[in-house]
């Protein structure tokens, strides 16, 4: 499964959250994979007793999806299931979606949110027929 991959470089927390667009076909489980980094963009940042999680949000039918997280030694993955990703848009057109998402951080004595960014829904006519 391909992976899009996001850094977070680590300056101090509450700096301004990576902004990205993540493209994700309706009806398919959609990964990405978050990074921090020390100053030097190759070191990874100690996420030793950090907590995540992660939300899609869609204005229009005001629903909220939890997505899936799971980490390791400086880095996450942030996962859209398609359990969760059949439901995201309707039509058969291009683009069937917008959702807002974000990823939040909490330790023991923060809480950051170091990504925030656009889902584009694709449509998906194959798995309709």
């Amino acid at each position: 499964m391909l992976y899009n991959y996001v850094m977070a470089v680590i300056d101090e927390f509450g700096s301004d959250p990576a902004i990205i667009k993540w493209n994700v076909t309706r009806g398919d489980t959609s990964k990405i994979k978050i990074e921090f980094l020390n100053n030097d963009e190759v070191t990874k940042f100690s996420t030793s007793g950090w907590d995540y999680i992660a939300t899609a949000y869609d204005p229009k039918t005001d629903i909220a999806d939890e997505l899936d997280v799971n980490s390791g030694p400086g880095w996450i993955e942030v996962i859209a299931p398609s359990d969760i990703t059949e439901n995201w848009g309707t039509a058969y057109n291009a683009t069937v979606a917008e959702l807002l998402f974000d990823v939040q951080v909490t330790g023991s004595d923060f809480v950051w949110t170091p990504v925030v960014g656009t889902i584009s829904v694709i449509g998906d006519i194959s798995g309709a027929i």
